[in-house]
């Protein structure tokens, strides 16, 4: 077949090639990270413990973001994607010789994800960037849609894959398909994809370029807006996070493989919003979707997995919860690659990543502390007014359910509070 410049998949060829071998490099990458996560809860039993591993990989991307953006204005974006993707290959062959010679520890666990988060706040902007060079304009809305699903694909695949193989073949088996897939984005990166050149990359301090990035949000309220009403939704959203293993995998009919098909249905959902938003043509009012979508998965999911003690109802939980994420996040993505010019986009999505993602590590912190010294301890002690016991169940696991009631009041409220004053912002498409 002959393609033209009209034809739309010659348009887009490198970005389907960057977009689906970094896909499967992610995928991989959250395979071993999933079962990390089993293999920690197995050492710890402990829900702080376990989302610590998450939070030593946050820490650095929200501390450094800011200056990772800038550094990425002034470097060349394949260069610094291919030196990312080494170092955090890296730190997976660190661990596989370390749990091969029977020496891997919990902390060994933290500081490599700590490595591997920093690499990854250099990547991510640098990333950003390279996909808006790489699609023309009128594509945005269509390849958000695509990465939504492929974001979907993994959140399914991630925990099925990672569960079976860690039972199969334990962490030999599931870090080697994640170097495998390494491999193949780094093979990819490097010899079939050309990202141009951005004539408008600067040579200037980083703290200089730090600053234009803040400059430009401070004077641009409607992207200050959004950013603050995703802080407060990640807050609640990693919250849960940190609460889901701790409800799952002491209940009675749950355990690691129902996590993992729990954890999978979010994946579910995100791809049927995925296609949805792919069909879905431009609607009149990007920001009043972006709010009213996160009130219902906040306000509806929660509430469902505080109050169910079926596997069935948890699936269900998720799907409800998880299937308008994509119609956010492709609204969202619209908003802010066509009101940032690329020039600024490196240092622009890296001050976003700082202000919008900090509250991901302290949702973190907070989701498993709640459930590991409040909310468990509380149930233990009154866990059997027949009120509790109808409401949260008994045993351990009831205080986690608990913690889900608070997170669902909590988001509603932050939704509805943060919300009502993206109002008065409107975006007019271009």
């Amino acid at each position: 077949m002959n393609f033209t410049k009209k034809n739309g998949f010659f348009e887009l060829r490198d970005f389907f090639i960057l977009w689906s071998t970094q896909s499967i490099s992610q995928l991989g990458s959250s395979i071993t990270g999933f079962a990390l996560t089993l293999w920690l809860y197995e050492k710890t039993g402990s829900s702080l413990g376990t989302a610590a591993l998450t939070i030593c990989s946050y820490a650095p991307y929200v501390l450094m973001s800011i200056f990772a953006g800038a550094l990425t204005d002034r470097f060349d974006k394949m260069r610094t994607m291919l030196c990312c993707d080494v170092f955090a290959a890296m730190c997976t062959i660190i661990v596989f010789v370390l749990f091969r010679t029977n020496n891997l520890m919990v902390w060994h666990l933290y500081v490599l994800n700590a490595v591997s988060g920093l690499m990854n706040t250099v990547q991510q902007p640098a990333s950003e960037v390279a996909m808006t060079l790489i699609m023309p304009e009128k594509y945005y809305q269509k390849t958000s849609g695509l990465r939504s699903l492929s974001r979907s694909m993994i959140s399914i695949l991630n925990p099925l894959i990672a569960t079976s193989l860690y039972s199969f073949a334990g962490l030999n088996g599931v870090i080697a398909v994640d170097f495998g897939s390494f491999i193949v984005a780094f093979v990819a990166l490097l010899f079939f994809i050309k990202i141009p050149e951005n004539k408008s990359d600067k040579r200037d301090s980083v703290f200089v370029l730090v600053k234009e990035g803040l400059t430009f949000l401070r004077e641009t309220p409607l992207i200050l807006a959004l950013i603050s009403f995703m802080c407060g939704v990640n807050l609640v959203a990693s919250a849960f996070d940190a609460a889901l293993p701790g409800y799952v995998l002491p209940n009675p009919k749950g355990g690691a493989s129902v996590l993992g098909i729990v954890t999978s249905c979010s994946g579910v959902a995100m791809i049927i919003g995925s296609v949805i938003v792919s069909a879905l043509p431009k609607p009149k009012d990007r920001v009043k979707v972006i709010y009213l979508t996160m009130l219902f998965s906040l306000g509806t999911e929660n509430f469902l997995l505080a109050f169910s003690r079926e596997p069935v109802l948890w699936c269900i939980g998720q799907i409800i919860g998880w299937i308008l994420v994509p119609v956010m996040s492709a609204n969202l993505d619209v908003i802010l690659r066509s009101t940032i010019p690329v020039e600024l986009q490196g240092r622009v999505y890296a001050c976003r990543n700082t202000f919008q993602f900090f509250s991901i590590p302290i949702g973190l912190f907070l989701g498993g502390f709640m459930v590991d010294h409040v909310c468990e301890p509380f149930m233990r002690i009154y866990g059997d007014l027949s009120i509790l016991k109808t409401l949260f169940g008994t045993g351990k696991g009831s205080g986690a359910a608990l913690m889900m009631l608070l997170l669902g009041v909590s988001g509603s409220l932050i939704c509805i509070i943060t919300g009502s004053k993206l109002k008065k912002y409107q975006y007019i498409e271009k």
